[in-house]
C-alpha cells in the first residue's frame, strides 16, 4: 500500500501514518503551490501615478507593458526601471532557457519578478554585498548592492509592511515625493482592490546608504522610498476543486492557511468553492487577539487564515485536536516543524520544503499538490480496509481449523485431518489468498464513508461476534456434522476425512472471494478487479484437484481418490458458507 502511495507522489515516512490518514477529519493546507499552481505571472504594476498592465504568461520573458492600452518601453521610465532592478536583484531564484523552454528554480514569486525584469529587457545583475533574509515573521527581505557608485538597499515584502517602513514614494519617472498619510491610505486601498481580484501583491522599495557599512541588519530597513506594488496571478490547480468536493462528501473539513493578503486568500477560496456564507476568514492579527477559549469555539467555522506565522499554525492544530479532530497540517519552512510535529499527520512539501520540515513530517508530497493529500487519505482508507479483510479471512478460517478437531474430540470421533493435511490447508488456502486480499482495489464509495473515529477498535463488537464467533462456529458445525454422518453411514475413515478435507479447502477459497468486500455483496464486484486473487483461487483449486486425482499425491497426504460425492458435498458446504457470509455483511451494514 505504501509503495502504491509513493507511485502517486505521497511518500510515507512513518508507517503508522497510513492508519491515521484514513481517519483524517481536518486538513489545514497552504495555498501557494499546494492549492494553486505556484506558477506566478505578474499582470499589473501599481505606481504612484499610474497602473501598468503586463501581458504574457508563464516563465517565458515575452510580453508587453501597457498604460491605458498604449505599449511603453519600461527602460525609458526611471522609477519603473528601478522597480524592475529591485525585483531582479532582491531575488534568489534562477531563470534560464533550456532547449527552447524557460525553466525557473526557486520561489515562484521571485521567478515571476525575474521574468518581469527580463520582459522589460532589464538584466543588470549587481553583486550582493549583504542581505537580511526573508522570514514569515518579518514578511520582507532586504539586499545591499552598488548602483552607479552608490550603495543601494532594495527591500521587498508585504505591501502593508513596506508602507509602514517608507517615508517617501517614487513616481514612474523616478521623482521622489513625501509619503503622506493620505498616500499611505491610497496604497493600502489599491492593495485591497488588487487582492480582492485574487492577485498576490508584493511591494518594492529602496534606500541609498551613506555609510561605509558592508553588513546590514533590520535597523537599515527604514526611511525607504516606496516604488510600487507588483500584482501576480497564481491560478488554482484545476484538480483541487474536485478534491475539495471529495473532502466535503467524505466528511473532511479543509482550512486554507497562507501568508497572503486576506482578500487574495478569500478570492482563491471562493474560486475553489471552499467558503459558505457562514464560514469565517481571519488574519494572523485576529488570531493573536483571540483567547484559546474563543479560538476553540470558532475554529471549526474558520475556513481561511491569512497573514499567519508558523506559531499560529501550532495554535490552530492544538485547537482542532481539542475539538476531537484528526488533523493533517502542511508546511515547508524550518519554522513549520513544531506544527508538523503537533499535527496527527504532518505533511511536508517535496519540491519547496526544507529538510527540517521533511524530517518533522509523517508524509511528503512529491508534487506539492493538495489533490495528492486527498488521494493519500483515500489510499490510507483502502489499506486499512484491506488489513481488516486480511484479518477477518485468516482468523475466521483458522478458528474453524482449531474448533474442528476440538469438536470431534469432544464427540469421541477420530481427528478430521492429519498434521500433513492441515499443513496443506495452510499452504494452499491461508497465506496466498490472504495476501491477494491485501491487494484489493478500494471500493469507489470508500472515501465517501465517514472517517473512522480516533481510538475506535479495529473491529466493532458486532463484527467480532459475527466474523470470529458465528462464522467459524457455523463452519465447524457443518464440517463436524458431515464427518459424523459419513462415519455413521459406515464410510471408511480415510474417505470421510477426504470429504471433510476437500470441503474445508473449497469453502475457504469461496470465503476468500466473499470477503473481497466487508460492505458490498460479492456478486456485485468485478472478478477482474483483483486479478491476483482470481489467479490464486484458480491455482489453489487446481492444486487441490491434483492432490485428489493423482494417487501418489493422495497417498502422500493420506486421502482417497476424489469422487463426485466428495465434490458435491464440498460444494454444498461452500455455498452454505458463502450465503452465510453475505447475510452477515448485510446484517452488519444495516
Amino acid at each position: 500500500g505504501v509503495y502504491k502511495m509513493a507511485k502517486r507522489n505521497a511518500i510515507v515516512r512513518r508507517l503508522p501514518a497510513v492508519e491515521t490518514l484514513g481517519s483524517t477529519t481536518y486538513i489545514c493546507s497552504d495555498k501557494t503551490g499546494t492549492m494553486t499552481k505556484g506558477e506566478m505571472t505578474v499582470t499589473k504594476i501599481w505606481m504612484r501615478d499610474t497602473i501598468i498592465d503586463v501581458t504574457g504568461t508563464g516563465y517565458a520573458p515575452k510580453g508587453e507593458f501597457r498604460i491605458n492600452t498604449q505599449v511603453i518601453d519600461p527602460k525609458q521610465y526611471e522609477g519603473l526601471r528601478l522597480l524592475l532592478l529591485a525585483g531582479l536583484n532582491n531575488n534568489d531564484s534562477e531563470l534560464q532557457e533550456i532547449n527552447g523552454e524557460w525553466i525557473g528554480q526557486g520561489d515562484g514569486t521571485e521567478i515571476a519578478l525575474k521574468t518581469l525584469a527580463y520582459k522589460a529587457g532589464v538584466k543588470e545583475v549587481m553583486p550582493r554585498l549583504s542581505e537580511v533574509p526573508f522570514s514569515s515573521e518579518r514578511k520582507r527581505m532586504s539586499t545591499l548592492h552598488i548602483l552607479n557608485g552608490k550603495k543601494i538597499l532594495f527591500v521587498k515584502g508585504a505591501p502593508d509592511i513596506i508602507v509602514a517602513l517608507s517615508t517617501q514614494i517614487a513616481t514612474i519617472n523616478g521623482e521622489v515625493q513625501p509619503l503622506t498619510e493620505e498616500t499611505k491610505r491610497e496604497i493600502l486601498k489599491a492593495n485591497d482592490e488588487l487582492a480582492s481580484q485574487g492577485l498576490r501583491n508584493l511591494a518594492l522599495a529602496y534606500r541609498y546608504l551613506e555609510g561605509d557599512e558592508e553588513e546590514i541588519g533590520e535597523d537599515a530597513e527604514k526611511n525607504l522610498v516606496f516604488l510600487g506594488i507588483v500584482s501576480m496571478i497564481d491560478p488554482p490547480r484545476p484538480e483541487v476543486k474536485e478534491a475539495l468536493e471529495t473532502c466535503k462528501q467524505a466528511g473532511i473539513n479543509v482550512a486554507m492557511i497562507t501568508g497572503d493578503h486576506l482578500l487574495t486568500a478569500v478570492a482563491v477560496a471562493r474560486q475553489l468553492g471552499m467558503m459558505n456564507k457562514e464560514d469565517i476568514a481571519i488574519t494572523g492579527r485576529d488570531l493573536e487577539k483571540m483567547s484559546d477559549e474563543e479560538l476553540y469555539s470558532k475554529v471549526e467555522k474558520i475556513r481561511v487564515y491569512a497573514r499567519v506565522s508558523p506559531e499560529h499554525k501550532l495554535r490552530i492544530v492544538n485547537a482542532l485536536k481539542k475539538r476531537g479532530h484528526i488533523v493533517a497540517m502542511t508546511g515547508d519552512g524550518v519554522n513549520d516543524a513544531p506544527a508538523l510535529k503537533a499535527a496527527d499527520i504532518g505533511i511536508a512539501m517535496g519540491k519547496t520544503g526544507t529538510e527540517v520540515a521533511k524530517e518533522a513530517s509523517d508524509l511528503i508530497l512529491a508534487d506539492d499538490n493538495f489533490a495528492t493529500i486527498v488521494e493519500a487519505i483515500k489510499l490510507g482508507r483502502e489499506i486499512f480496509e484491506n488489513i481488516k479483510k486480511f484479518i477477518v479471512y485468516l482468523l475466521s478460517a483458522n478458528f474453524a481449523e482449531l474448533l474442528l478437531p476440538l469438536s470431534t474430540a469432544v464427540l469421541g470421533l477420530p481427528l478430521p485431518f492429519t498434521a500433513t493435511q492441515i499443513l496443506w490447508v495452510n499452504l494452499v488456502t491461508d497465506g496466498p489468498p490472504a495476501l491477494a486480499l491485501s491487494l484489493e482495489k478500494g471500493e469507489k464509495d470508500l472515501i465517501f464513508r465517514p472517517p473512522r473515529k480516533p481510538g475506535e477498535p479495529l473491529f466493532s463488537k458486532k463484527e467480532i461476534i459475527v466474523y470470529f464467533v458465528v462464522v467459524p462456529v457455523l463452519l465447524t458445525l457443518l464440517l463436524t456434522g458431515s464427518f459424523h454422518i459419513l462415519l455413521a453411514r459406515g464410510e471408511p475413515e480415510i474417505e470421510a476425512r477426504t470429504t471433510v478435507f476437500t470441503s474445508l479447502i473449497i469453502t475457504e477459497l469461496v470465503m476468500a472471494y466473499a470477503l473481497r468486500s466487508l460492505h458490498k455483496p460479492s456478486l456485485k464486484l468485478n472478478p477482474l478487479d483483483n486479478k491476483w486473487l482470481a489467479l490464486i483461487l484458480i491455482l489453489s483449486l487446481l492444486l487441490q484437484l491434483a492432490v485428489l486425482s493423482i494417487p501418489q499425491l493422495a497417498n502422500l497426504l493420506g486421502i482417497s481418490p476424489i469422487t463426485a460425492y466428495d465434490l458435491a458435498h464440498a460444494a454444498i458446504v461452500a455455498v452454505t458458507m458463502f450465503i452465510s457470509v453475505e447475510i452477515a455483511k448485510k446484517f452488519l451494514n444495516h
